[in-house]
C-alpha cells in the first residue's frame, strides 16, 4: 500500500489559487480536471472542478455519480460553459463518478494509497473513465513528486519525458507549456515532411 507522505499546499496549474488547492484538498477535483483536460486551455480545465463544486455544491463521487444526468449537463452548459463540449463531458465526469464510487467506496484517494506497486498504480488510473495513457502518466508524476505517492516500483511507470507533475510555480508551467507547444510543432513538421 501506498501513501501521501508530503501534500503540497496547492498545484498550479489555473492562476487561481481557490482553484488550485482544491486540487490538493479533494482528489476528486484533480481527476475531474484531468478528464476536462482535453481540447481547450489547461487552465480553464483544472479551474472546472471549483466552478462545478460552485454550482452543484459538491464533488463528492457518491452524489455525483447518482446525480440527475440533466442537473449535471445543465450545471456545465451554465454560462460560461465548463468547457467547449458541456454535454458530453459532464456525462464523462458522472462516469468517472460512478467509477469511484462503485469501485472505490466514493473515495479518490483509495485509487492511489491501496495501489500495490507502480504498476498497479498506472492500471487503476487507466481503469477510469476519461483517463488515457498520456493522461495516466501525468498522474502518476503528480502523485510521486508532489504527494509523495511512491508505491514500489513507482519508478519503473513515471513518464521520462516533462509533465504536469514537473509543475510547481507559475512559471514552471509557463515554461511546460512553452515545451509542449514547441514539441507539437515539431510533431507537425515531421508529420508534414513524412507525407511529402
Amino acid at each position: 500500500m501506498a501513501t501521501e507522505t508530503s501534500l503540497p499546499d496547492q498545484l498550479p496549474f489555473t492562476g487561481d489559487p481557490e482553484a488550485d488547492r482544491l486540487l490538493v484538498s479533494e482528489p476528486m477535483a484533480l481527476l475531474i480536471g484531468f478528464v476536462l483536460d482535453q481540447q481547450i486551455q489547461l487552465q480553464k480545465a483544472f479551474s472546472g472542478p471549483l466552478e462545478l463544486k460552485r454550482r452543484v455544491g459538491t464533488l463528492d463521487a457518491n452524489q455525483i455519480a447518482t446525480m440527475d444526468p440533466g442537473t449535471l449537463e445543465e450545471a456545465f452548459r451554465q454560462r460560461p460553459a465548463l468547457h467547449r463540449f458541456p454535454g458530453n463531458m459532464a456525462r464523462r465526469t458522472q462516469e468517472l463518478s460512478a467509477a469511484i464510487a462503485r469501485d472505490y467506496g466514493g473515495d479518490p484517494r483509495r485509487v492511489w494509497i491501496e495501489a500495490r506497486d507502480g504498476k498497479d498504480l498506472k492500471a487503476r488510473l487507466l481503469a477510469l473513465p476519461g483517463i488515457g495513457e498520456m493522461k495516466a502518466g501525468t498522474l502518476v508524476a503528480i502523485l510521486t513528486r508532489r504527494f509523495g505517492v511512491r508505491p514500489p516500483g513507482w519508478q519503473d511507470v513515471l513518464p521520462k519525458h516533462p509533465t504536469l507533475g514537473d509543475v510547481d510555480s507559475s512559471e514552471s508551467l509557463l515554461r511546460y507549456q512553452e515545451g509542449k507547444r514547441a514539441h507539437k510543432a515539431a510533431l507537425r513538421a515531421k508529420s508534414d515532411d513524412s507525407g511529402r
